[in-house]
C-alpha cells in the first residue's frame, strides 16, 4: 500500500505545453472532412490539367507578340494598344497554374491559401488564354469590346438569375425562366410596336413594352405559383411544361398575326444607349460602364435590389424561412403559401425583363424561339452562384464574358473553334454541379411542396 502510494505520487503531473507543442494543439483545426478533401483534390487536378494544356499550347503554337487594343476605333480617348511577348506571357500562366495546382494538391498548411490560389489561377487561365489566342495575330485583341459584349449578353442572364434566385429562395424550383424569357420578349415586342404605331414618342413605347413585358413574366409566374403551391405538381415538370406552352403560344400568335403584319405588330423600337454625364468620359472604363442600354442599369440595381430585400428585411427573411424549413416558419405564425405566392410573383418581373432584353433591348424584333435557351443558362448561373443574387449575376458575367469571347477568337482567325468556347460554360457547370469546385446545396425545402399539417 505505502509503496503504490508512493509510486502514485512520484509520477510526474503532465507539463504544460511549451510553444513548441502549440501545433499538435492546433491539429483538430486543421482537420479537414473527407468531402473537403476531395473537392480541394480534384480542383488541384483541374487546375493541372489546365495549366498543363496550356503549357503544350505555349510550346507548340504560340509566336510573336500578343497586342490588345485598350480602345475602339471612335473613342474620343485613343489609349496606346499594349504588347506582351506571347510565349514567356503564355508559358508563365501556365507554371502559375501548375503551382497552384500543387498547392491544393499539398494541402497541409497550404489550405490557407487557397483563396490566393484560386485568384491566381483564374487571372491566369484568362490572361494565358487571351495571349495564345493574340499572339502573332494581325489585329490587336479588342479588350473595350469584350468587355462592352459581356455586359450586354449578360444582362439577361442576370435578370433571369435573379428571377430564379427569389422563387427557390422561397423553396419553388424555377425551370420556366426560358418560357419568362420568351413570353416577355413577345409581349414587349408585340406592344412596343402597336404603341409605336400609334403614334407614340419612341420613349413612351419603350416604357409601355417594357411594362407588358413585365406583366407577361408574371403571368408565367403566376400559373407556376398556382400550380406548384396551390395544387403541388412536380415543379420540374411543371416547368418544363410551361416553357412548351411559352413556346407554343408565343409561336401560334406569330405565326397567325405577327408574321402576316410584321411592319404593324413586329417593328418595336430598340433601346438606345444612355451616357451617365461626367462618367461615361472616364477612358476605357467609361465607355464600358457608364455609356449602356437603361435594361444594362436596370439589371445592376436589380442585383442590389433583390439582395437587399433577401438578406437585409423582415420579408426576405421569411422567404428564406419557408425556403429552408416551412414547418417552422408555419408554427410562428407565418404564411407558407403567401410569402411563396409573393416571392414567385415578384420574380416574375425581373423574368420579364430579361425576355424584353432580346427584342426592344437587341435586335428589335420577335422570332420564334428567340430565346436559344439562356433561361436555362441563367438557371445554371443560379446553381453556380449558389441561390445568392450577387454570386449568380457574377457566374452571368462569367457566360457572358465566355459567349462573347467565342466571337472575339473567331474575328481574330485563332484555330480553336468558336463552338468549343461555347461549351465551356456548360462544363463549368457540370463540374460546379457535381460538387467538384465546391459544396452547392441548394435551400433544404426547394422543390418541396408544402401541406400544412393539422
Amino acid at each position: 500500500m505505502s509503496t503504490s502510494f508512493q509510486s502514485s505520487a512520484a509520477a510526474p503531473e503532465p507539463s504544460a505545453p511549451r510553444p513548441g507543442d502549440l501545433a499538435a494543439e492546433d491539429e483538430p483545426a486543421r482537420l479537414e472532412s473527407r468531402e473537403a478533401r476531395t473537392q480541394r483534390r480534384s480542383v488541384g487536378v483541374l487546375v493541372g490539367v489546365v495549366g498543363a494544356l496550356l503549357l503544350v499550347l505555349a510550346l507548340v503554337n504560340t509566336t510573336g507578340v500578343a497586342r490588345f487594343a485598350l480602345s475602339n476605333a471612335f473613342d474620343a480617348v485613343q489609349l496606346p494598344t499594349v504588347g506582351l511577348p506571347g510565349q514567356p506571357v503564355v508559358i508563365t500562366c501556365a507554371l502559375a497554374l501548375l503551382g497552384a495546382a500543387a498547392g491544393y494538391l499539398a494541402g497541409g498548411r497550404m489550405r490557407r491559401w487557397l483563396p490566393l490560389l484560386g485568384t491566381i489561377a483564374g487571372i491566369a487561365v484568362v490572361l494565358g488564354f487571351l495571349t495564345w489566342a493574340a499572339a502573332g495575330r494581325a489585329l490587336p485583341f479588342p479588350v473595350s469590346n469584350q468587355l462592352n459584349g459581356t455586359l450586354t449578353l449578360a444582362t439577361p442572364l442576370v435578370l433571369g438569375a435573379l428571377c430564379g434566385v427569389l422563387c427557390e429562395r422561397a423553396g419553388v424550383v424555377n425551370v420556366s425562366i426560358e418560357g419568362q424569357f420568351l413570353t416577355g420578349a413577345f409581349a414587349a415586342a408585340l406592344t412596343g410596336s402597336i404603341a409605336r404605331g400609334a403614334g407614340m414618342p419612341a420613349a413612351v413605347a419603350i416604357v409601355v413594352a417594357l411594362v407588358a413585358a413585365i406583366l407577361a413574366g408574371i403571368a408565367m409566374s403566376a400559373l407556376l405559383a398556382v400550380f406548384a403551391i396551390n395544387f403541388r405538381v412536380d415543379q420540374v415538370v411543371l416547368g418544363v411544361v410551361l416553357n412548351l406552352l411559352a413556346a407554343g403560344i408565343t409561336g401560334f400568335v406569330f405565326d397567325q398575326l405577327v408574321q402576316e403584319n410584321a411592319r404593324a405588330f413586329n417593328s418595336p423600337p430598340i433601346m438606345s444607349r444612355l451616357s451617365i454625364p461626367l462618367l461615361s468620359d472616364i477612358p476605357f472604363l467609361g465607355p464600358v460602364l457608364f455609356e449602356q442600354t437603361p435594361l444594362v442599369y436596370i439589371a445592376i440595381a436589380a442585383v442590389i435590389f433583390v439582395w437587399f430585400v433577401v438578406f437585409r428585411t423582415k420579408w426576405g427573411l421569411r422567404v428564406r424561412a419557408v425556403g429552408e424549413h416551412p414547418q417552422a416558419a408555419d408554427t410562428v405564425g407565418i404564411s407558407v403559401p403567401a410569402v411563396r405566392w409573393s416571392s414567385v410573383l415578384l420574380a416574375g418581373v425581373f423574368g420579364g425583363l430579361g425576355g424584353a432584353f432580346f427584342t426592344i433591348g437587341s435586335t428589335g424584333t420577335f422570332v420564334k424561339d428567340m430565346t436559344v435557351g439562356n433561361g436555362f443558362i441563367a438557371l445554371a448561373a443560379l446553381i453556380m452562384g449558389r441561390w445568392h443574387p450577387i454570386w449568380a449575376a457574377v457566374m452571368a458575367l462569367f457566360f457572358g464574358f465566355v459567349t462573347q469571347l467565342a466571337v472575339q477568337v473567331q474575328t481574330l482567325g485563332t484555330p480553336v473553334p468558336s463552338q468549343f468556347l461555347l461549351l465551356l460554360p456548360y462544363v463549368a457547370t457540370i463540374i460546379a454541379v457535381a460538387g467538384l469546385v465546391g459544396r452547392v446545396r441548394a435551400p433544404a425545402a426547394d422543390g418541396k411542396p408544402y401541406e400544412k399539417s393539422e
